[in-house]
């Protein structure tokens, strides 16, 4: 009788996910030592740190995502569309539910997918603290269909101010992201470089200096608060010589249609408001199946990234509370994490078939780093043989774009992924410098 292969299956294909599923698929897929299934409820990936660039329209998602089929197919793991809603521990079945189109159909019925390890890696969404009206009048930033909403509107808005009969009045254009770590600094930059190409490509009746204001909002002392003070600084003084106002010591407690409430009472007006600020788990892990989760919905799990209660389940990326240190501090939701994380876990899901222990994972802090559009790269640089070492400008620059190669190769090799850098550039002499639908 032929012996049933171990079932992995990972749910979430996001940096951690994928990668996962794709070094498994390769190492223990090809081999037929293992059945390797992803699970995501989008057809397509793209790398979240670059989502900001989505939003402010340069960078065309079709162009730099990646299909998940058609990865699975290169890479010996097995795709499945579908979103988890629960989890059976006793049966050791995962819980997908129905899969709907556009129009409201059933296409896919809900499902159950029997596992011997299961990776919960679902990532993160913005966290709105339970605010009265972040839901009702913000855009978030977490999902590619999230930033190419944004993305449309903003161009929608400028379109109908540039065609509209009546003079531009103040604060039509106005926008306001509430977050000043990475998210918000570099989608503010972007943005102050795509409103004056908009207006370039003959939306010319829109000045920017004059008709819009960009304000960034940050409940802390300072924006960037994950680098060191210096560098917060720098990057400070470089958005507001773009004229974007910074509001730090401003803490949000309501949004309304018409703008920003802060708890001193001020209202910040923004035709368009980002929530960029705080993020959490989602909430179907919340206590999921009595697994130990902490008041951010994320899975608590040991060092070697096993969940507290159930050493079947291992958890990964920005949804799992990882250890850092022995004072109750966990590795932070970054994406250099996710991808060593993922790295570690496919050792130790080898050693796992072996019966071997699974390996403790250790974060390694290589630095910081924030773009600031086209105009600098600020951050910090963090290693065994240089300590910490703080960098701008095109050194900075170098070091960002060659986070985003390391993943692609994780998920191409270096040949392709040098292929694809090669293409990218040839085609930035042929298509505009942002997306215009």
């Amino acid at each position: 009788m032929e012996t049933q292969k171990h079932q992995i299956i990972i749910v979430g294909g996001g940096a951690a996910g994928l990668e996962l599923a794709t070094a498994l698929g390769r190492k223990l897929g090809n081999k037929g030592l293992a059945d390797v299934i992803l699970i995501d409820a989008s057809r397509t990936h793209i790398w979240k740190p670059l989502l900001h660039e989505v939003a402010a329209g340069t960078l065309d998602s079709a162009e730099d995502e990646l299909e998940y089929l058609a990865q699975a197919r290169w890479s010996h793991f097995r795709y499945r569309l579908g979103r988890m809603v629960g989890l059976d521990r006793e049966r050791r079945e995962v819980c997908i539910a129905a899969t709907y189109n556009d129009e409201g159909n059933e296409i896919i019925p809900e499902r159950r997918f029997r596992y011997d390890t299961l990776v919960i890696a679902v990532g993160s969404l913005s966290n709105d603290f339970g605010i009265p009206g972040v839901k009702e009048h913000c855009l978030f930033l977490d999902t590619t269909a999230q930033a190419e909403r944004f993305q449309k509107k903003l161009l929608d808005c400028m379109l109908k101010a540039h065609t509209q009969a009546k003079p531009i009045i103040e604060g039509q254009l106005d926008l306001a992201i509430v977050g000043a770590g990475a998210t918000g600094v570099e989608l503010a930059a972007q943005l102050h470089h795509v409103t004056r190409q908009l207006s370039a490509y003959g939306l010319d009746s829109i000045d920017p200096d004059k008709h819009m204001q960009l304000h960034v909002i940050e409940a802390g002392p300072r924006i960037l608060p994950a680098l060191p003070t210096r560098l917060s600084l720098a990057a400070e003084n470089e958005l507001r010589r773009l004229g974007v106002t910074v509001h730090t010591n401003k803490r949000v407690v309501e949004v309304t249609a018409a703008g920003i409430v802060t708890a001193e009472g001020d209202v910040i007006p923004a035709a368009i408001k980002v929530w960029a600020a705080g993020i959490k788990a989602p909430d179907f892990l919340k206590d999921i199946a009595g697994l130990e989760t902490n008041r951010i919905n994320q899975l608590v799990v040991r060092r070697n990234l096993q969940t507290t209660r159930d050493e079947n389940i291992f958890a990964i990326g920005d949804c799992a509370a990882c250890p850092l240190d022995d004072k109750g501090n966990n590795v932070p939701p970054r994406a250099q994490a996710a991808h060593q994380q993922a790295s570690i876990l496919a050792r130790s899901i080898r050693r796992r078939l072996k019966g071997q222990l699974p390996l403790d994972y250790t974060y390694r802090d290589y630095g910081s780093l924030v773009a600031l559009g086209r105009y600098s790269t600020v951050g910090n640089l963090m290693g065994g043989l240089v300590g910490s070492m703080m960098i701008s400008g095109y050194i900075a620059r170098f070091v960002y774009l060659s986070l985003y190669k390391m993943h692609q190769a994780a998920l191409y090799g270096w040949p392709r992924a040098i292929l694809i850098t090669l293409l990218h550039i040839l085609r930035r002499g042929i298509d505009p410098q942002i997306k215009l639908h």
